[in-house]
């Protein structure tokens, strides 16, 4: 398993006093949206209702031929990387879902809306003209301060506000954690705001990173915890 991240490039600094060890952030496999961004759900114009995209992305999205073999290659990851009996947590979303039922068969998880991907509220697969047209009064923070963009519509999360709370609630609940590795099964953006808490670095410093290169799919973030402070051991990504 090749580390794309040597031990030392990221300083994890999130206080921690709790019995867990290890916690490994999974973003999901390959999923159908990953690879058909551009040719299959954002249409212009969108032929479905903000809330009716936001379940097709949550509950209907799966993973594709591509995404399952990282499954496969999850399964031999974590093995290697985790104790025999890790506490698996787990977002909402179909795709999180599959990716936590087939790389680790048969053990428990548990369902946590923190773990979420962000929630693009009424912008849900809406192409960037038709969202700029319909909601022009969003443009510029969506064009130049993606992070304090905040989608139209009741249920829009900003990955500085919304998203970034809820990764920290995610953090803090570790505190209760009796096993010694936990595995949470993620999304790219929740995966920016919790290495935000890890780390103790600036989201806009981990959104600028992204711009050049995103989280992979499948790929594994490693933290160990020691001394009240996690700290990052390494990024591990499939070869498939």
């Amino acid at each position: 398993m090749p580390a794309s991240h040597a031990d030392t490039t990221l300083s994890g600094t999130a206080t921690f006093t709790g019995r867990m060890k290890m916690l490994f952030l999974v973003r999901h496999a390959e999923s159908i949206e990953n690879a058909t961004k551009h040719t299959g759900f954002y249409e212009n114009p969108r032929p479905w209702t903000g809330p009716a995209a936001h379940a097709l992305s949550r509950d209907i999205v799966g993973l594709t031929p591509r995404g399952f073999l990282q499954c496969l290659w999850l399964r031999q990851a974590l093995r290697d990387l985790t104790g025999p009996d890790p506490a698996i947590r787990t977002s909402q979303y179909r795709r999180a879902l599959d990716t936590a039922a087939l790389a680790l068969p048969g053990l428990p998880y548990e369902v946590t809306v923190l773990l979420n991907e962000q929630h693009y509220g009424a912008a849900t697969y809406m192409t960037k003209p038709e969202l700029y047209t319909t909601y022009p009064e969003g443009a510029a923070d969506r064009q130049a301060r993606k992070h304090l963009w905040t989608p139209p519509g009741p249920d829009g999360e900003s990955l500085a506000d919304s998203v970034l709370r809820r990764a920290t609630a995610f953090i803090d609940g570790l505190h209760a954690e009796s096993a010694p590795d936990v595995v949470a099964f993620t999304h790219h953006t929740a995966i920016l705001a919790l290495r935000a808490v890890l780390e103790r670095r600036p989201v806009t410093e981990l959104v600028d990173e992204a711009r050049a290169r995103k989280t992979p799919n499948a790929a594994v973030l490693v933290y160990e915890q020691g001394g009240g402070l996690f700290h990052a051991r390494g990024t591990f990504q499939p070869d498939c």
